[in-house]
């Protein structure tokens, strides 16, 4: 029952994406010179919202616009309506709905549905992971050097020792190709279907990694942050990999 509903929510947002992709629709700017939320975003979140209140009326929400929905439920659901909303703002089909949702404070189940390449990725605790019903895993790279990687940019730069720029320079320094999509809880759904080797962000939400982050786990990569440590949606700093090169990954991260 939990699937289904997740599944429907899933592609009740993302009918309202296709319903707006490359046609006329009204933006807004947050935190952020390029932090934009536009009319899909707005529409996807109310048609997500409306579905899981019809089933689950109790249940704990959280979404990149509404913010916290909060009730006592252990059940929580974790929703980017949108992610990858410049991509959507000009055209690029590289964005997506994602939504995990958590029990008791563990992640249980992750969707993330791509309508434009109609790619629905998805995972439960513990039973693996697939792509549109078939089973993915990560990849077998197991030199870094030789891997291609995924990152992203925050809107707002973080000026810190090890920074974006900084984590960025070291690996193309060495030839190694990493890619900017634009939307992490495609990256992440990329690393876990072995098309990237790794794939590291110095500033997420939770919304943008609760489905992605479980997908990876769940066929067989591993996901930390930037000190090695168990992840959590909660905290900015992410490295998701095949496992394989994940040591060598937080020592260029962390300039070890």
């Amino acid at each position: 029952m939990l699937k289904d509903v997740l599944t429907a929510a899933v592609k009740a947002g993302a009918a309202e994406l296709t319903r707006y992709f490359q046609k006329s629709f009204s933006i807004e700017h947050k935190e952020g010179r390029n932090n934009l939320v536009t009319d899909a975003d707005h529409a996807s979140e109310k048609a997500i919202i409306e579905m899981i209140r019809a089933h689950y009326p109790d249940h704990f929400i959280l979404t990149e616009e509404s913010g916290e929905l909060a009730t006592r439920s252990e059940y929580k659901w974790i929703i980017d309506p949108l992610d990858g909303t410049i991509n959507f703002a000009h055209g690029l089909p590289i964005n997506c709905v994602s939504i995990g949702v958590e029990y008791n404070g563990e992640m249980i189940l992750g969707m993330v549905y791509n309508p434009h390449m109609d790619e629905l990725f998805f995972a439960e605790k513990g039973k693996g992971a697939t792509l549109n019903g078939q089973p993915i895993k990560v990849s077998s790279e197991t030199n870094a050097m030789q891997s291609c990687l995924a990152t992203g940019f925050p809107y707002v730069y973080i000026n810190t020792e090890n920074g974006p720029l900084q984590v960025f320079e070291r690996f193309i320094k060495e030839g190694v190709p990493v890619r900017r999509l634009g939307a992490a809880a495609i990256d992440l759904c990329w690393v876990a279907a072995g098309r990237f080797d790794g794939f590291y962000e110095h500033k997420l939400q939770a919304w943008d990694s609760a489905a992605g982050y479980l997908i990876v786990e769940e066929a067989g990569g591993k996901v930390t942050d930037f000190n090695g440590d168990k992840y959590s949606p909660y905290q900015h700093r992410i490295l998701a990999t095949n496992g394989l090169i994940h040591e060598q990954m937080l020592k260029v991260i962390n300039n070890a």
